[in-house]
């Protein structure tokens, strides 16, 4: 039998169940995962105050969530491999949301982050099953569009998260956010169990044993927790200032670094890291994981901005966020035709031009003077733009690859993002915190006697103080306090300005970047790729 014999029925198998019948139901459990790794931050007071805690101690609620997610990403194609992908996901589906019920109900912190733990590693198989699950029941041509309606889960549920954590913490309690999986939860699970079913070569690689590959798993586990940790706690702690960070960032450094060289020579590696080799898909990565950062420091920078300094609530800040991600929800699928019209590699570098220009707009027009509307537009030309880089490089990275790595193609990239959002979230909180302190300074050192203008504003607002009822040295205190407080603002403003240029600089790279990926030809029936 001829080898073209051999792989035609790989390349034919059809699923019984419509395709995008499929992708919606598999999308769904998706969102729900990716939902909770965001709506709980709002929360995080309420979960401290009615659990005893401290808010320093709530903080691992989304620590231990992050971490036993982060470890069970890369695996995730191993384990497709022993249990089968249907059985795998329907497990996975099945701890996530036992797990969303009992974290709902705990009675204690302890119990919380156990139960945390518990629906992050659920959760973590969650992402990667649903990518490999698009990427087998649709041709080539058409992966671009069902990876459109996957991206509305990975880049629209983090802006969601928030708002929707806020409005029920609020109008409910905070346990609501996670009651809220339990339905759509089970109803993902029977139509999965309905409708999902594994291609024919996945059947055949999950009959043969393979043994557990306890030295990479360690490796992995050591370090990727060790990883996470060291990015949530870094600022807290001041970084490398601190024993505790220094000592997880050589613990993550030594066994990720060891785990690469291990399983690049294993007969059976937990993490196939031998798929970097291909340059398309080592590239694709590097995106996702700047597409991971940007997506998450984006949505750090500017709610916090308008509650920290412009005194917006949870809910307004939110609902800045929300019409960028509406326009996404539209956006997601015309970029999704367009993979079939146009090299990935073209839409790509439109997608980071864009935000790199998005950026710079936030550089120049970034100020305390900004109306809600205002924000709103900012928000869209930061965020929109990310469609016509998420989808495309999404699709690009099964270039080249074997449909038999789906499964572990999936589980990587995914894994790529996540810790580029974990990156992303650190770095600009890092930013924002130490360029504050810079410009605090730096105008600090204007605040004199011998400031003309520092003496006007100082006796002006003393005068009005003074008039109000105040006595002449409260009227005074009371004037180089709002002073004081202004020009922490001013700080602040500019801290953000600063890490706006360098989020532009990244994406202008990126651009650069894009250049790298292969020509790949977008003809419908054609799974060639031009170097």
């Amino acid at each position: 039998m001829s080898a073209a014999a051999v792989t035609l029925p790989h390349e034919t198998w059809k699923p019984k169940a419509n395709p995008w019948l499929i992708a919606v139901v598999v999308s769904l459990a998706a969102f729900m995962e990716v939902l909770d790794t965001s709506i709980a931050n709002v929360a995080l007071p309420h979960i401290a105050g009615n659990l005893g805690a401290s808010n320093d101690q709530s903080t691992w609620v989304l620590t231990s969530y992050l971490v036993a997610n982060a470890i069970v990403l890369p695996i995730s194609g191993w384990l497709v491999t022993i249990f089968g992908r249907k059985r795998f996901f329907m497990t996975c589906l099945s701890i996530f949301t036992v797990s969303s019920l009992l974290c709902g109900i705990a009675p204690s912190l302890g119990l919380l982050l156990f139960f945390r733990v518990l629906q992050g590693a659920g959760g973590g198989g969650l992402q990667p099953m649903v990518q490999a699950i698009l990427a087998d029941i649709f041709p080539p041509e058409k992966r671009g569009l069902a990876f459109s309606l996957y991206g509305i889960t990975a880049v629209c549920a983090p802006a969601i998260g928030p708002t929707l954590g806020g409005w029920m913490t609020d109008s409910y309690s905070w346990r609501w956010i996670f009651f809220i999986n339990l339905p759509v939860g089970i109803a993902a699970l029977f139509l999965v169990y309905k409708l999902v079913e594994d291609p024919p070569y996945l059947k055949r690689v999950a009959k043969g044993g393979i043994k557990l590959d306890y030295i990479g798993f360690s490796l992995l586990a050591l370090g990727v927790g060790a990883l996470q940790i060291m990015l949530d706690r870094g600022q807290e702690d001041d970084w490398f200032g601190s024993h505790v960070i220094v000592t997880l960032a050589i613990t993550a450094v030594v066994c990720l670094t060891t785990l690469v060289f291990y399983e690049w020579f294993h007969k059976d590696p937990i993490v196939d890291v031998r798929l970097f080799k291909n340059r398309n898909f080592a590239t694709a990565n590097m995106m996702l994981f700047m597409v991971g950062a940007m997506a998450f420091a984006t949505t750090v920078l500017m709610p916090q901005f308008l509650q920290t300094i412009l005194g917006y609530t949870a809910e307004n800040a939110g609902l800045v966020l929300s019409a960028a991600a509406i326009l996404l929800l539209f956006e997601l699928p015309f970029v999704g035709r367009l993979t079939s019209l146009f090299q990935l590699r073209y839409l790509i570098a439109f997608g980071w031009f864009g935000l790199a220009i998005g950026m710079y707009v936030s550089v120049v027009q970034f100020n305390q003077e900004m109306s809600f509307g205002h924000a709103t537009w900012l928000r869209i030309v930061q965020y929109v733009p990310l469609g016509f880089v998420f989808v495309p490089t999404t699709t690009a990275a099964y270039i080249g690859i074997q449909r038999e790595k789906s499964n572990a193609v999936a589980g990587l990239v995914n894994f790529t993002r996540n810790i580029g959002s974990s990156v992303g979230t650190s770095a600009v909180t890092t930013i924002i915190a130490r360029r504050s302190q810079f410009h605090q300074i730096a105008l600090g050192d204007h605040v004199n006697p011998y400031n003309v203008l520092f003496r006007e504003t100082l006796n002006g607002l003393t005068q009005q103080l003074n008039h109000a009822g105040l006595s002449l040295p409260d009227a005074q205190r009371q004037a180089l306090a709002r002073i004081y407080v202004g020009l922490q603002a001013q700080a602040a403003t500019l801290s953000y300005i600063d890490t706006y240029w360098i989020l532009s600089i990244c994406c202008a790279c990126m651009f650069l970047l894009s250049f790298a990926l292969v020509r790949n030809d977008p003809r419908p029936g054609s799974t060639v790729a031009l170097h």
